[in-house]
């Protein structure tokens, strides 16, 4: 019965997210197969960030990606101006969707994005502070590039697409430009579910970020995931399962449900092919959360509880023994004099790390671009940070160790492909053909 529910709202939502309007008829009339979005590191906050249009007239908004964000969420207290901004009723199909749980009854100005009253409301979530408030539900146009895998196609929009509203004061700490956060997490108002509910397409989408300048990519949808010189990196994913921690990880608790964040399931971990010594009852997922291995875009650098972080650099530290060490750099606490370490396809020659996974066969092989930061001409750092005795989640795998790394997020399977580097393929996620159009 609950999933003949949510079907249900699903399919009502179909059919008024698909655009009607006669501007937008031929988008409506065109099917994509899969949606691409740019995304940019910021060098400042070392934050990931994508560009897209919402609103009308379409206005292009910039964001900060949560890749286990709940939602989209924008702040709507400065210059939000939009003709076909909708807010979401109380006990509507919309607020069900959500799973709201509150209805804004108090708002005493004239109505406006992010002031209505009788409006669902959520909990938008800055989560690279870990600061959240209650904000409306609300709708309205999206707008991005379609594409076939190869290079970008037409402009598609998206009509009535969910959103919370949040306060300005909610951008502290985000990246210069930025409006809001653009949440690919599992919830049923996450990009992915929207897009491919709108579209009809696979629940699957694909990141793949850049280490360099240029742009990385988001795509929403199935594979091919073409990069130059024509690589197919969809044809040579390893597979894991997807875990489901069933307490939230949101700042926001009052909301309850489990968490909408990408877990996976690493039972040790290798350097070099041996195994580092760590209490591996810190690597299950607790009654309460606690543990486990989650992805984020959020987090810069991995991020390792106290003891499994001081095993890691221990084991790492011996496997290098030959090179010299330099004082620690923060906020790392092992540095080398990078005048010592040579350099190969895959980066700085130093011992891969394994991540292991559901079976001795099946790892995650960390080489030394994505292991090793480079804080200055002459030193290299291993690029992990002590996440403290009592971490939520024990280990979080961060940005620069995604970096180059192409991840299929597959929602209906429950399941994630990784490439591992793609610089043993002589490509990179800077290499997606954004410079023609299909």
């Amino acid at each position: 019965m609950a999933s003949s529910f949510h079907c249900l709202l699903f399919c009502s939502l179909v059919l008024q997210i698909i655009t009607t309007t006669p501007s937008l008829a031929k988008a409506a009339s065109f099917r994509p197969k899969a949606l691409v979005l740019p995304v940019t590191k910021d060098p400042s906050t070392l934050q990931y960030l994508t560009t897209f249009s919402q609103r009308t007239p379409l206005v292009p908004i910039k964001f900060t990606v949560d890749l286990g964000g709940k939602y989209l969420w924008v702040d709507c207290e400065q210059g939000y101006v939009s003709s076909t901004y909708k807010p979401a009723r109380c006990n509507s199909a919309q607020c069900s969707l959500s799973n709201s749980k509150a209805c804004t009854t108090e708002c005493y100005s004239s109505p406006k994005p992010g002031c209505n009253n009788n409006t669902c409301s959520l909990s938008p979530d800055n989560t690279v502070t870990r600061t959240a408030m209650s904000g409306d539900l609300g709708q309205d146009i999206v707008s991005l590039q379609s594409t076939d895998g190869f290079t970008p196609g037409k402009v598609v929009s998206v009509n009535n697409f969910l959103f919370t509203c949040g306060a300005t004061f909610l951008l502290d700490g985000l990246a210069n430009g930025v409006k809001g956060m653009a949440g690919l997490g599992r919830a049923k108002i996450g990009l992915p579910s929207q897009f491919s509910s709108a579209f009809s397409f696979h629940r699957k989408f694909a990141i793949c970020l850049s280490s360099s300048n240029s742009n990385g990519i988001v795509v929403f949808g199935d594979g091919p995931y073409s990069l130059l010189p024509g690589i197919d990196v969809s044809k040579s994913l390893i597979y894991t399962p997807l875990i489901l921690n069933p307490v939230t990880t949101a700042s926001a608790i009052f909301e309850g449900g489990p968490s909408t964040e990408y877990f996976i399931n690493v039972k040790s971990i290798k350097i070099n092919d041996k195994a580092v010594a760590l209490n591996t009852a810190l690597l299950k997922i607790d009654s309460g959360g606690y543990g486990g291995t989650k992805i984020s875009t959020v987090n810069p650098y991995t991020v390792l509880e106290t003891s499994i972080y001081n095993a890691v650099v221990d084991a790492f530290v011996k496997a290098v023994a030959k090179i010299p060490r330099v004082k620690a750099v923060a906020p790392f606490g092992a540095c080398f004099d990078s005048k010592n370490i040579g350099s190969t396809r895959v980066g700085p020659a130093v011992p891969f790390i394994d991540l292991v996974l559901q079976s001795e066969s099946v790892y995650w092989r960390v080489f030394g671009a994505n292991s090793m930061v480079a804080v200055s001409d002459d030193v290299l750092c291993l690029g992990f940070v002590d996440g403290g005795e009592r971490a939520r989640t024990s280990i979080v795998i961060g940005g620069h160790q995604l970096e180059d790394n192409l991840l299929q997020f597959d929602l209906a399977a429950s399941r994630l492909g990784f490439s591992s580097s793609l610089l043993f393929s002589r490509t990179t996620c800077a290499n997606f053909n954004f410079t023609s159009t299909a």
